[in-house]
């Protein structure tokens, strides 16, 4: 008999024990904090992923669970070169060993090269898809090269214009100045 795995009550220990996989296509409206992030461009976009299950033997003997997870998707944001819609493309492939709880994850976190999590018995897979997504998410996006020509100047001819307009203020003291020495 083979064991169901669901991604959103995901044990862990059992997936990486079977050496599990799961897969699937997902709607990017099944993320709640990817979709508001997308302010409501292109909802119709999926997130593929996939994950796998594995148990390691460590040094000492110890069996070690960890998860390897790949995402990719296109996610919708705003050129902030042009302001105009780009579509980004996201792509996230980590593993995550599991230790016993937070505690110890914590404890050994700094020490540890790799990404450490607590086990759990209802792990929602679709929730770390969901944070990997949004820490790719680039700080600055922009096209490669955008579809229209994009003014580069710091500044337009009405601001030249009135700071041509104002008169210096320290011409005021220099005339000041010139009336001083001249008495």
């Amino acid at each position: 008999m083979t064991k169901e795995f669901s991604p959103d009550r995901l044990d862990v220990k059992a997936f990486a024990q079977a050496g599990g996989q799961l897969s699937g296509h997902d709607s990017l409206l099944k993320y709640e904090r990817l979709s508001q992030e997308a302010k409501g461009l292109h909802p119709d976009l999926r997130v593929d992923w996939s994950a796998a299950g594995e148990l390691r033997t460590a040094l000492g003997g110890s069996a070690q669970v960890w998860l390897h997870v790949q995402v990719s998707a296109t996610f919708p944001m705003e050129c902030q070169r042009c302001l105009a819609p780009v579509d980004v493309p996201l792509a996230v492939e980590r593993s995550f060993r599991f230790v016993a709880d937070e505690a110890t994850a914590e404890a050994l976190d700094d020490e540890s090269e790799e990404d450490l999590l607590a086990l759990s018995r209802e792990f929602d897979l679709r929730e770390l898809i969901e944070d990997e997504l949004l820490m790719a998410l680039p700080v600055v996006p922009r096209h490669e090269e955008c579809p229209t020509a994009v003014p580069l100047s710091s500044s337009d001819d009405d601001f030249d214009a009135a700071n041509a307009e104002k008169p210096n203020p320290f011409a005021a003291l220099a005339g000041l100045r010139k009336e001083e020495k001249g008495q």
